[in-house]
């Protein structure tokens, strides 16, 4: 595995030297030289669209492409040069009319949008939309010398800066404030900017996109500068309009430099990469080996839909058309990595690939390589078949969303990871850039939970895949056992369920370049709260979806900021008024955080589909449906696959929903004809619908017949159709089924005497907490409390159960007879967990029928105990104990061995100051162990340091906290530090952690050891 990585770390090396020697075109090392000025305006002349301008030998052009779009270019010597081509910017038809004046001090040029003004002494310029609202204005005149050209512009008050492609760490809220890179670095880890592109706008109403492969950087400080490494300007402008006005110049910028594509269903499911054959980590094995791993998404009932076989340096294949038939067979097609090139591309395809992966080695120093091979990649695999282009790289620049899915590179699975990853991807949405993603849980490190969680939120990205054969564990996420195969299994399902409603947002990213991610800043734009760190770890997955993942070793998750609008928890039905802050949100580890915008109408596929296809014509199609006010959704069908639908062999089908704003009423849901055609639409089907009203109808009628009333789930599912109201499911919902219906017809659903989402009388149903910290003993009784809250109106006959699981005993609480409006009551529940229960997280789900506002209604709520192994009760070593929490900067943290590298049990003897330990933990910061102690223990000693493996480097400090309190800390200590004795007081304690932080920013060979660290117990 060492030798693996290496390899990885030395392509990336020699890249990142060549990058240093070619810093993108017109790049130079020399010392930083003075910068000159544009002057005053000597000369201007008109051509229809075009216009001179000329400042001594330096000339500018100003160019209208659109009515809302202009073209800025200036070249110092007059001699005006485009390297980029026709790379990028492409052809946009005839240009729009123009007009200009001379007012004595300026020039306006303009068409019926927009005017530029173009100050005469010195030379600057300024954009007003055409009703004189300002958009941008610099603060003095083009600079330039033989390194770069900068362009200075005023910063407004409330001035908010987004895009420049994927940043890692951060996009999805403001840039105000910061500087950004644009450019090749390689970095694919917090901080880094693969995938960078030279485009930003304004909350002003603006865009800049800068046309050049040089690398740019912006400060968006006061004033803004934004800088490209060459001694040239040539920036292209857009100017937006309305409230959707970001929307707008995301739709202009990706007008200009091409709409991202549309990928292949199966493009939109989970995919899976290794190397087969002549794998220096695994061992040898053969091509036709990834049937069998193939082969375990089956039968583990996992959908997965594209399989890279020979993922790897030095990786090569065998009988290709045979492992892509044996794919097929299980559902997925074949992809291939490329590691030098694609001149056997033709013979590949033909064998059977669909994918194609771009790695390092090949797209070389990005920027026009990069590009070139993602449009070569993609049209090669369009030319020899009859199948949509499908690439993934690790770098690109402006244009790649036209071809292929960003990829962030190589990294390994931590919580950190996580952290940084959230807004990464919706913040590069905002730079036309709709497919972004990076492997779950990494291609390094990892364990079971950050695996879980990082796959449930990348459920809500409309791609991801997973990297092998690079971490002691593979990435298949069927390989940690239960209880994450069963939760990984759900994640995936719910992203199968919800592909029509993705790939309809695909479908809309083709028209407008907003990808499905998207920061809430999009959606809110007059929302202060949307643009700042409140909302830095949450994420929008179309307009409906509000994703706030997970990111630490936690049951909780806090600050999760809702705007403005009815907001619907997706597991539990609770409904909340934004804006508002939701913390101590209960989410055990099978629980993802995720809410529901009211008025929302989702498309889905019902049942239980492990593949797309499984889907056969004339299956149902249902719909998702949260009524509130007036809303609709369109969705989108082709099939599938092929590129047929680019002339225009595809069908939009519309679905209205009419519905109170709040409270009591009939709720109205149209489905209108499916319009179009295509090769394998069907000509009948059922629809299914859940209608989340909080109140059962008085009659459901389609297109005015009363449709049969069932009074249980087990006769709606033997119905051909019907209703059914389930007061359990997520607050109240009517289940509505038709029979097979005409698809060139539309049709009525109509609810009567029912509600908007949240009831008849909002806020009436009770609602259901856990206290935290709540402990149980394995196999020794014990008690859960649960608090019932009373709504907006009293609870009465309140009854609480709970559901455990298999093998724990729970003995139903008393009733509660009454709670009054706004009251909390607390309840008991006597529990005894399993014997056997393993100790850790367990999650419970907790229900509270009652009635109020005179209906029957239950509330539930899933959440999470902990399981406690039994106590020590002698003088233990920390490395011998249970560890309910372990995490570590790098791979898993080792017992009774050095840290080593990313795998489990790849560590040296533990070794401080030439000193070896038989016992001792093995860590690397940031790193956090916890282990239970039960109150039984009295000191902790341990000798600490870093570990000899690591030369003389490292910058950690370690500390011992007990029961949230921190009892000790070590200074600074690096890897020339003497070895550190610990000897701490637990007295008491019953949780205690043992941490190594990092100091100096790096993390680099922070290789912390707590050599015999031993616990004092009785």
């Amino acid at each position: 595995m060492q030798s693996s990585m290496r390899m990885r770390a030395a392509v990336v090396g020699a890249l990142l030297g060549l990058l240093t020697a070619f810093a993108g075109p017109g790049g130079s090392a020399s010392a930083e030289p003075s910068d000159t000025t544009v002057g005053d305006v000597t000369g201007f002349a008109a051509d229809g669209s075009v216009y001179r301008l000329t400042a001594g030998q330096t000339e500018a052009r100003v160019s209208f492409v659109t009515a809302d779009t202009f073209r800025i270019e200036l070249a110092p010597d007059g001699r005006f040069t485009d390297p980029t081509g026709t790379d990028i910017v492409l052809p946009q038809g005839p240009p729009p009319a123009t007009h200009w004046r001379d007012l004595g001090d300026r020039y306006e040029l303009g068409t019926a949008a927009v005017t530029l003004r173009v100050t005469k002494s010195p030379l600057r310029f300024s954009a007003v939309r055409a009703d004189g609202t300002p958009l941008w204005s610099e603060t003095q005149g083009l600079t330039w010398n033989q390194d770069r050209t900068t362009q200075t512009l005023a910063r407004g008050a409330d001035e908010q800066f987004y895009g420049a492609g994927m940043q890692n760490g951060r996009g999805n809220t403001t840039h105000r404030g910061k500087t950004v890179e644009v450019g090749v670095d390689y970095n694919w880890n917090d901080g880094g900017h693969p995938n960078s592109v030279p485009f930003y706008l304004s909350s002003a109403g603006y865009g800049v996109y800068r046309n050049t492969y040089a690398p740019n950087t912006y400060a968006f400080t006061e004033p803004v500068t934004t800088t490209a490494k060459e001694q040239r300007f040539d920036a292209y402008y857009f100017a937006g309009t309305g409230r959707d006005a970001l929307k707008d110049v995301i739709g202009q910028y990706t007008r200009l430099t091409g709409k991202p594509f549309l990928p292949p269903v199966y493009g939109l499911e989970i995919g899976d990469a290794d190397c087969y054959l002549h794998n220096a980590n695994r061992g040898e094995r053969r091509t036709l080996d990834a049937l069998k791993v193939a082969d375990g998404y089956v039968e583990n009932d996992m959908p997965n839909g594209w399989m890279l076989v020979n993922d790897g340096y030095g990786c090569g294949y065998e009988n290709l058309a045979e492992a892509s038939a044996g794919l097929g067979e299980r559902g997925m097609k074949l992809g291939l990595w490329t590691e030098d090139g694609i001149d056997q591309l033709e013979d590949q395809v033909k064998a059977g690939q669909r994918v194609a992966k771009l790695d390092v080695a090949w797209v070389g120093a990005g920027y026009k390589f990069a590009l070139d091979g993602c449009k070569d990649a993609h049209a090669g695999i369009e030319a020899h078949s009859d199948a949509r282009g499908f690439t993934w790289a690790p770098e690109s620049w402006s244009g790649a969303q036209r071809c292929g899915v960003q990829w962030s590179g190589d990294q390994s699975g931590t919580w950190e990871y996580i952290r940084w990853q959230i807004p990464t991807y919706a913040g590069a949405s905002m730079s036309g850039l709709a497919y972004t993603t990076g492997d779950v849980d990494g291609i390094f490190g990892g364990s079971a939970k950050t695996y879980t969680r990082d796959l449930q939120w990348k459920t809500f990205l409309p791609v991801t895949m997973t990297m092998d054969g690079w971490a002691a564990n593979d990435k298949q996420p069927f390989r940690y056992g239960e209880p994450y195969t069963s939760i990984n299994r759900a994640s995936l399902k719910l992203h199968e369920a919800l592909l029509p409603y993705i790939y309809s947002h695909a479908h809309q990213a083709t028209k407008t370049g907003v990808g499905l991610a998207r920061p809430l800043a999009l959606e809110y734009p007059d929302d202060p709260k949307a643009a700042s760190d409140a909302a830095k770890y949450e994420f929008l997955s179309g307009e409906d979806f509000l994703v706030a993942p997970v990111y630490q070793d936690a049951v909780e998750r806090d600050g999760i900021y809702l705007p403005k609008g009815t907001w619907i928890d997706y597991w539990s039905g609770r409904t909340y008024e934004g804006p508002v802050t939701v913390d101590d949100y209960s989410a055990p580890l099978d629980t993802l955080p995720l809410f529901v915008r009211a008025g929302a109408t989702v498309p889905m596929w019902p049942g239980d589909i492990r593949s797309y296809t499984d889907r056969a014509p004339g299956d149902p199609i249902a719909w998702d449906v949260y009524p509130k006010g007036s809303s609709s959704f369109e969705l989108y069908e082709d099939d599938g696959v092929t590129r047929e639908h680019r002339g225009g062999r595809y069908a939009t089908q519309r679905a209205e929903v009419r519905a109170p704003n709040g409270g009591p009423g009939d709720v109205t849901v149209r489905i209108g004809a499916s319009k179009g055609t295509y090769t394998g639409k069907p000509t009948a089907r059922p629809y299914a619908f859940t209608v989340h009203t909080g109140d059962a109808p008085g009659a459901v009628r389609l297109d005015g017949r009363k449709l049969p009333a069932l009074t249980s789930r087990a006769a709606f599912d033997a119905a051909a159709q019907g209703w059914w109201y389930d007061r359990d499911e997520r607050g109240g919902v009517v289940r509505v089924k038709t029979a097979a219906l005409p698809t060139d017809r539309g049709f009525e659903l109509r609810l009567t005497d029912t509600s908007a989402v949240g009831g008849a009388v909002p806020g009436a149903s009770a609602v259901l907490a856990a206290p935290t910290g709540q402990e149980l003993g394995a196999g020794a009784p014990g008690t859960v409390a649960v608090d019932v809250t009373a709504g907006a109106r009293d609870a009465t006959d309140v009854r609480v159960t709970l559901d455990a699981p298999a093998g724990w005993q729970v003995t139903p609480a008393a009733p509660i007879g009454r709670i009054p409006a706004g009251i909390t009551r607390r309840v008991e529940v006597a529990v005894t967990p399993a014997a056997d229960a393993k100790p850790g997280e367990a999650a419970l789900t907790a229900t509270a029928r009652h009635r109020a506002a005179g209906t029957d209604r239950t509330a539930t709520q899933r959440f999470a105990v902990g399981v406690m192994p039994a106590p020590p009760t002698a003088a233990a070593w920390a490395s011998d104990l249970v560890w309910l929490r372990s995490t570590n900067g790098w791979g898993p943290p080792e017992r009774d061995r050095s840290n080593g590298e990313s795998g489990a049990a790849d560590g040296r003897p533990l070794t401080l100051a030439g000193t070896t330990y038989e016992k001792g933990i093995g860590g690397h910061a940031d790193s956090d162990i916890e282990v239970y102690l039960g109150g039984r223990c009295t000191a902790f000693t341990a000798d600490v340091g870093i570990d000899d493996e690591i030369n003389g480097y490292g910058d950690v400090a370690f500390s011992v906290e007990a029961d949230g309190k921190v009892l000790w800390t070590s200074p600074r200590l690096t890897g020339a530090s003497a070895t550190l004795p610990v000897d701490v007081d637990v007295t008491g304690a019953r949780h205690v952690r043992l941490r190594i932080t990092d100091t100096n920013g790096s993390k680099s060979g922070d290789h912390g050891d707590w050599a015999a660290a031993r616990f004092t117990c009785t």
